[in-house]
């Protein structure tokens, strides 16, 4: 959002600030002092000083923008901690059952093998939202300073150096005016600042559109997961049952799939994924998924239950050729940010850990040389190239690209990597991959004699099915309202003048809390959003999807957002 010009702000001074509490900015504040602590203890004549560190978290707590659909390879946590089990770390229970169906509208196909990126056997169902403020109150007992509430809005720049960040003002009114509370942002100024925002971070494209750190990469490509959380009247299934899905409701050109896991207390956690990669304009996610809810196999499952929890998050799956150039003068880049994603085994969790754990060896060694620019810095990349992570990563380097051609070519080609050590279909070591808004076709030639007209919205019951705006409240999503909207539309004419008619204004369908209220102008011209911004999940599926890119989320007030409890 836009800051108020002439403000008199404090600055603090810190050895490394973290964006975000995530399990990558964790793991790595969580490293970096046992480090320090490590080469004390073994260096008695050359002791560090203990570290300034900074983790800032824009939810109101560690845990409230928490949301995954988590089954969890323990390799990363496992390798941070080695003693995870016996300190208390939350799990939701070892995965026991595992299936994988492909759908059709009315049956089910259940794989007699599970194939191998989706077999499970020693991981375990997790809540990301759990497990972050398990972590956080671990860090927060070795002397690390954890500030929630605090949205950094911008990276701190001078001469071509990364210096810090910049938090949101507070107490701004929606005409950006400040109000009786208003409290400036701080500088936070740091020897080395780290990027763990989550997919789509904005100071990661800030950094991304200065230094060009996408320069030689495929673009980055997104899924939107959508999920609920059920509590269900008996224990037909059992903490750590894990479901995957393909097939209906997704259509075969559409990259996408479902997953059911159990939890404690005869929970299930629901969702269904949807590459954000698709060319139908009135795809809408949210509502694929209630549809998903009513095939007769989930229905049987959810029958007698209630739904107690909702949200939506972006997933970066375009692979190891997606990935940015993850470190500069000053900075480094981790976790979904970076890309840390296994697509074809659906995991990130242990990535990001171990994401955390390269950069705090990176940052102990340029600590150590008092040397913080990218020469000394791309030691974190080095460090990744050299790692199980970017053996695991490099495995699955083409799993996504070929699904631009239909779920069956996206199928074989993830069969011929298997066989192929990862290079899939046409044996390349490099399938190119796009950005998923230029996929979208316009909606004239989408639905030409080729493709039928959608089908009508079905009901919502609200016993099975439920409208966004349900979802979003059982989400807890609460921002304050009198503030300026986080949503920023470069140029509204595009959407009246072009967007309406080219595309039949796509922001209302593919986001999934009705934030995109599309009304038509005065003078009939076509249509222009009107925006729900407070009812925002931060999954940022608009700024990634919008056709013309005029769509850019940033930060809103600090503690604004979704309050995820058990997601």
């Amino acid at each position: 959002m836009a800051e108020l010009p002439g403000v008199e702000r404090e600055a603090l001074e810190v050895d490394v600030v973290i964006v975000g509490a995530g399990p990558a900015g964790l793991a790595a504040a969580y490293q970096l002092v046992k480090l320090v602590e490590a080469h004390n203890a073994s260096n008695p004549g050359k002791q560090i000083e203990p570290l300034s560190i900074a983790v800032l978290e824009k939810g109101k707590e560690i845990g409230a923008h928490g949301l995954s659909g988590a089954v969890m390879d323990p390799r990363g946590i496992a390798e941070l901690m080695p003693d995870w089990l016996e300190r208390g770390f939350p799990v939701e229970g070892k995965v026991g059952h595992d299936a994988f169906w492909y759908l059709l509208e009315k049956k089910k196909i259940a794989a007699p093998i599970l194939p191998a990126p989706l077999q499970n056997e020693g991981n375990y169902v997790v809540s990301l939202a759990e497990i972050t403020r398990w972590l956080g109150g671990v860090i927060g007992g070795m002397g690390i300073d954890i500030f929630p509430e605090f949205a950094a809005s911008r990276v701190l720049v001078e001469d071509g150096r990364v210096v810090g960040v910049r938090t949101g003002d507070k107490g701004i009114d929606k005409s950006g005016q400040p109000k009786a509370n208003f409290e400036p942002g701080v500088d936070i100024r740091a020897k080395i600042t780290i990027l763990a925002e989550g997919p789509r971070g904005t100071l990661t494209k800030q950094l991304a559109g200065l230094f060009d750190l996408y320069a030689g990469k495929n673009p980055q490509v997104y899924s939107v997961g959508v999920k609920e959380l059920w509590q269900l009247p008996d224990d037909r299934f059992a903490p750590g049952t894990v479901v995957h899905t393909m097939g209906w409701p997704l259509d075969a050109n559409t990259f996408g799939g479902g997953f059911m896991y159990g939890m404690k207390d005869r929970v299930v956690d629901i969702g269904l994924v949807v590459g954000l990669d698709y060319k139908n304009p009135t795809i809408d996610p949210h509502h694929e998924f209630q549809r998903y809810k009513l095939h007769p196999a989930v229905r049987e499952l959810l029958q007698g239950g209630k739904m107690i929890g909702a949200g939506a998050k972006a997933i970066p799956e375009g692979g190891y050729f997606s990935m940015p150039r993850m470190y500069g003068d000053g900075f480094m880049i981790l976790g979904d940010s970076a890309g840390y994603l296994n697509g074809a085994r659906l995991k990130g969790i242990h990535l990001a850990i171990k994401s955390g754990m390269l950069a705090a060896e990176t940052a102990l060694q340029a600590m150590l040389k008092n040397d913080f620019s990218a020469a000394q810095l791309q030691e974190y990349n080095a460090r990744f190239e050299s790692s199980w992570a970017k053996t695991e990563l490099w495995s699955q380097r083409n799993f996504h690209q070929a699904f631009e051609n239909g779920q069956i070519a996206g199928m074989l080609n993830a069969g011929l990597g298997m066989i192929t050590g990862g290079r899939g279909y046409g044996l390349s070591n490099r399938l190119e991959g796009h950005a998923g808004h230029e996929r979208m076709e316009r909606i004239q030639r989408y639905f030409s004699s080729e493709h039928p007209h959608p089908p009508e919205k079905i009901k919502f019951d609200n016993s099975y099915t439920f409208d966004k705006v349900t979802d979003v409240y059982n989400g807890g999503v609460l921002h304050e309202e009198n503030q300026p909207a986080h949503l920023l539309i470069l140029d509204t004419e595009v959407c009246i003048t072009r967007c309406t008619e080219e595309y039949g204004n796509p922001c209302f369908h593919f986001c999934p809390a009705n934030v995109y209220d599309p009304q038509p102008t005065a003078d009939g011209r076509g249509k222009v959003p009107f925006l729900n911004f407070t009812n925002c999940y931060h999954c940022k599926t608009c700024d990634i999807m919008d056709p013309y890119q005029v769509i850019t989320w940033v930060p809103p007030e600090g503690g604004g957002g979704p309050n995820y409890k058990k997601m």
